[in-house]
């Protein structure tokens, strides 16, 4: 759970959502370090919205998160339609520069994970560049073989950061994080693919007037015609909300 006590939570289909401020952001930081436990951040997006309803590992992960961040429109829209207090959307690359800008304030500390070899060097040195002040106390590449699990946790472990950030190449993602707590030590974790793809230059940043507007998901259909399917998921999202919505 938040333990920021100026932080709301609300639920929406059962599922915490956290109402993140940009002027409370800093200070909800600052104290999930100070309180030396382990809080996992996860971003939610409408997909991800309807996989935590059911019963499976991602839903226990975003169950149990200290920080329930929403990444989709559609997320604040059923706020809205429901009467609740509506979440801030964060875009996930923004979060994360905020996030390392005030891990480097207080001289905290990153380890990364993820990717290949040569690109993780890159993102490693990018990010030294940008964050001068952040100490990077270790890294490993993503796409290990499962026998190799034990000794990067142990490593992660050892180097104690305090915000493991993970990338592609990390199996089950979000799920890997929740699932290998116990074996690190408290701090910050999370996962964000798209991030560490920036980070090495292998992917455009999306600008902020292309996130926010309407037709950022247009073209992107475009792009993938075949997700049309999509269109169900969307159907089954209409019909929870006139449930929940009956329901109160």
């Amino acid at each position: 759970m938040a333990v920021n006590n100026t932080l709301k939570r609300i639920h929406i289909f059962n599922i915490p959502i956290d109402i993140l401020p940009d002027e409370a952001f800093d200070d909800t930081i600052r104290d999930l370090l100070a309180d030396k436990g382990q809080h996992q951040i996860v971003f939610l997006s409408f997909d991800g919205l309807l996989k935590a309803r059911r019963n499976n590992d991602f839903a226990r992960a975003v169950a149990q998160a200290s920080l329930v961040i929403p990444t989709s429109k559609r997320i604040l829209s059923a706020a809205r339609f429901l009467k609740l207090p509506v979440p801030v959307r964060y875009m996930p690359f923004t979060f994360v520069i905020k996030l390392l800008g005030t891990l480097e304030k207080y001289k905290k500390t990153l380890y990364l994970a993820g990717m290949k070899p040569a690109p993780i060097q890159v993102v490693s040195g990018n990010l030294r560049a940008s964050f001068p002040g952040l100490s990077i106390v270790g890294r490993c590449a993503g796409y290990f073989k499962k026998d190799s699990e034990k000794d990067i946790t142990l490593a992660i472990k050892k180097a104690a950061p305090s915000l493991l950030l993970c990338g592609n190449g990390i199996p089950g993602k979000n799920v890997w994080l929740y699932k290998n707590m116990k074996n690190f030590n408290a701090g910050l974790f999370l996962w964000c693919g798209e991030c560490f793809e920036i980070f090495a230059g292998k992917k455009e940043r999306i600008s902020t007037e292309h996130w926010d507007g309407r037709m950022y998901w247009f073209f992107k259909a475009l792009k993938k015609p075949w997700r049309i399917w999509k269109l169900f998921p969307f159907l089954e999202y209409l019909v929870l909300l006139l449930i929940e919505k009956i329901k109160h």
